[in-house]
């Protein structure tokens, strides 16, 4: 499986380069975050060894047993799945990157964790921009209040760095553009409007349609299956 790996994910890092020149961007302001659910921990270390750090789980039980299993320090493991609560005690100290934040609650929960193991949490709040109903996230009307609502909360160990979203489940690529389009406003109108220089992620983008979101300012893409194959769906 190595050298498939090395290869797709070398095809996509220039994907992903060509893509960024051709809108006028920089390859280098655009993570590939490698997502590695459902994939052996053999898989993982191949694409370490070809220089990928950054990495995505999205289950919390999976990740408990497969990050102690690479063992390598200086990966960035991001979480990028619908995150319990009775799960966020398990985020801080083996995650760097969490990209689902969805409730002052979850927020709560993570930061006494945080303080407990004393570490910090860069933190993405996820937002449903295409409004649908099948997946998570706060609608884009209530963004604003709820990073106030944080804000005034002050909690240890939560880094506020961007928003996340889901593109559009379609086969219209305008719509699915438009979804990103509309991440990449929110996140502009939080900066001016509450002052927060640092929120300048943005992960948005997956396999079928990382092109589009880079188009529209993504700064974290989170390919799976380009990278590593389909995955077993038992």
């Amino acid at each position: 499986m190595t050298a498939p790996i090395a290869n797709r994910l070398q095809a996509i890092h220039t994907d992903i380069d060509d893509i960024a020149r051709q809108c006028g961007r920089s390859p280098a302001d655009i993570k590939l975050i490698a997502v590695s659910k459902r994939k052996p921990a053999i898989d993982i270390v191949a694409a370490y060894d070809c220089g990928q750090r950054l990495f995505g789980e999205n289950t919390v039980q999976e990740a408990r047993d497969k990050i102690p299993e690479v063992n390598k320090t200086d990966i960035d493991w991001h979480f990028i799945g619908h995150l319990q609560k009775n799960k966020a005690k398990y985020i801080p100290g083996l995650f760097q990157w969490l990209h689902a934040l969805d409730s002052i609650n979850l927020a709560e929960k993570l930061s006494a964790q945080c303080k407990n193991k004393n570490v910090m949490l860069n933190t993405l709040i996820q937002v449903n921009v295409s409004r649908d109903p099948n997946k998570q996230g706060l609608a884009p009307e209530q963004l604003p209040n709820f990073i106030e609502d944080l804000l005034q909360a002050s909690l240890y160990g939560i880094e506020l760095k961007g928003l996340m979203t889901i593109g559009l489940q379609t086969g219209d690529q305008n719509k699915i553009q438009a979804s990103f389009a509309g991440l990449k406003l929110l996140q502009q109108q939080c900066q001016e409007r509450l002052g927060l220089p640092g929120f300048s992620e943005l992960s948005m983008g997956m396999s079928g349609d990382y092109a589009l979101a880079i188009r529209e300012g993504a700064t974290m893409v989170r390919v799976g299956s380009a990278i590593f194959g389909e995955r077993d769906q038992s």
